[in-house]
């Protein structure tokens, strides 16, 4: 049937729902080819002190061997120097690439903490389920993998030709490093692999980028919604007290901004001193009555006695009549007759203040 087929966009609702179950889009692509280029960066910025370190190790191996760290109470006594280097060489890298790590995935995923997925499941533990997951896994013809063995035959080909074209436009370079002296042909043989790998990482990122649009297309189609499913999702929103008690507060709080906007409007505000506050515009080419903008209590009638202060609109003390256009007066409607005399007064004594 047309009405069950899955047209609409997710809800807020569904997409909480599925990131519980850590049903989120991911790109594998995407988060390897962003560690392989950290990786790569780490090693450029740390080699300066890599190769010291190796330079230093080698230099005290051949100079200070010492003969008496042998023995046989200490055997593995020589090997202590090394350990020490390949922990100092080790340690800054592979901390850079953890920090790295947890940046790339939460740029991913954002804050994930899929509580459904971290329940205990027994059934996985099956060994027929777990056949079955397996032979999913591994069935190559199934849509989904025969999808990733095409990609990573294209992106391997991909690969291969850019690492090909970089060697081969710099063949001449390689091949003229016969003639050279060891420093000069180290030098050359260093400067086409750097390009070759600099190369592949940019190729590889490209493709992870097309692969997270991708995967981004893929999982939004795959949590699309029937228009029932919509519909029956909001019915149950709006049944729900927390919700409703949400939505009432976020019209009111739309309601009161509109509100306190319009006192810059208004002519006069009208106040009983403190408690009531109550502002009033008088346009006779579009209404033949006053209009009441705005109204509030305590922290709304400090808030109008303050925007009204701030706007040079004129605040008049009249402690029955703001009372009495706080309680019979909605917002935006006219004043009734029977306060259309105490209105005429304030507002003849501000004209008069004003010259008008």
């Amino acid at each position: 049937m047309a009405n069950e087929e899955r047209t609409e966009s997710a809800t807020p609702k569904r997409r909480e729902k599925e990131r519980d179950k850590g049903n989120i889009a991911k790109s594998q692509d995407f988060t390897s080819s962003l560690m392989l280029t950290l990786g790569v960066g780490l090693l450029y910025m740390l080699s300066s002190s890599i190769l010291e370190k190796i330079q230093s190790l080698l230099y005290q191996t051949f100079t200070h061997l010492d003969p008496q760290s042998i023995n046989e109470s200490n055997p593995m006594g020589i090997f202590v120097p090394y350990a020490i280097t390949t922990g100092q060489i080790l340690a800054p890298f592979l901390f850079f690439l953890c920090i790295g790590a947890v940046l790339i995935l939460r740029l991913q995923t954002g804050a994930l903490f899929a509580k459904e997925a971290l329940k205990p499941n027994l059934e996985r533990l099956m060994p027929a389920n777990m056949i079955k997951m397996l032979l999913k896994k591994f069935n190559f013809f199934e849509p989904k993998t025969m999808m990733e063995l095409v990609k990573s035959l294209a992106k391997l080909t991909v690969v291969g030709l850019v690492g090909f074209n970089v060697i081969n436009k710099r063949k001449g370079e390689l091949f003229a490093t016969i003639g050279m002296d060891v420093n000069t042909s180290f030098a050359v043989v260093g400067s086409v692999i750097t390009e070759l790998i600099v190369s592949i990482c940019i190729i590889l990122v490209i493709i992870g980028i097309i692969d997270k649009k991708f995967q981004d297309y893929q999982y939004e189609k795959s949590i699309k919604m029937t228009k029932q499913e919509v519909k029956d999702e909001w019915k149950n929103l709006e049944g729900d007290p927390k919700i409703k008690s949400k939505v009432r507060a976020f019209q009111m709080q739309i309601m009161q901004q509109k509100m306190m906007s319009s006192v810059k409007q208004a002519d006069v505000v009208v106040v009983n001193p403190t408690h009531y506050a109550v502002a009033i515009k008088y346009d006779p080419q579009n209404t033949p009555v006053p209009q009441v903008l705005a109204k509030g209590v305590d922290f709304l009638a400090f808030k109008i006695r303050e925007i009204a202060k701030n706007n040079n609109i004129p605040i008049v003390e009249n402690r029955p009549l703001a009372q009495s256009l706080y309680k019979l007066v909605p917002i935006g409607c006219i004043i009734p007759q029977e306060l259309y005399v105490a209105v005429a007064e304030v507002l003849r004594f501000v004209y008069s203040a004003k010259g008008k």
